[in-house]
């Protein structure tokens, strides 16, 4: 499958592994190409790591200082976020190469990064989803909202597991 432009999903002081895992797993099925951090709890706790793809031997899952070190200049910042003036997910349009920074469980991405961003989205549910549901809509709105050709018959068949053969039938 070939894929749209450079994706980097940023977390912001994860404290959960299983979250951190799911990420990953979300990175792997959205081609992202690399998943980075900042803060130190996802640190302490990576030992419970639930990549259970093994998706962090593919794509780097790094802890920086500074989310945005070391990206191109071309990388747009999206942060998602529940926060006065953001756009909501279904009306907008994803850059070509974009980092997307996302909050902890517990808290938010801090004012000092969002001032930094390119745009601020948020997903409009009722209440906040956690953060690998929320790396997985947005990943998965960037994928709906991208005009790459996909082959149906042959993303299926690569894409499930050896206990799936269902076919639809007309």
């Amino acid at each position: 499958m070939s894929k749209q432009g450079s994706v980097v999903i940023g977390l912001f002081n994860p404290k959960s592994p299983s979250n951190v895992g799911a990420v990953l797993r979300a990175a792997g099925c959205y081609q992202a190409d690399e998943v980075r951090y900042v803060g130190e709890r996802f640190a302490r706790a990576s030992r419970y790591s639930t990549d259970t793809k093994n998706v962090g031997n593919s794509i780097p899952l790094l802890q920086v200082d500074d989310l945005a070190q070391g990206l191109a200049e071309d990388m747009s910042i999206i942060c998602v976020e529940l926060a006065e003036g953001a756009i909501p997910l279904p009306a907008f349009s994803h850059p070509e190469n974009a980092i997307y920074v996302f909050g902890p469980e517990d808290g938010s991405i801090p004012q000092t990064v969002v001032d930094r961003a390119s745009h601020v989205v948020y997903v409009p549910t009722i209440g906040c989803m956690n953060l690998a549901a929320t790396v997985n809509v947005v990943m998965y709105d960037r994928l709906a909202k991208s005009d790459l050709p996909i082959d149906d018959a042959e993303r299926i068949k690569a894409s499930r597991d050896v206990n799936n053969r269902l076919v639809v039938r007309a």
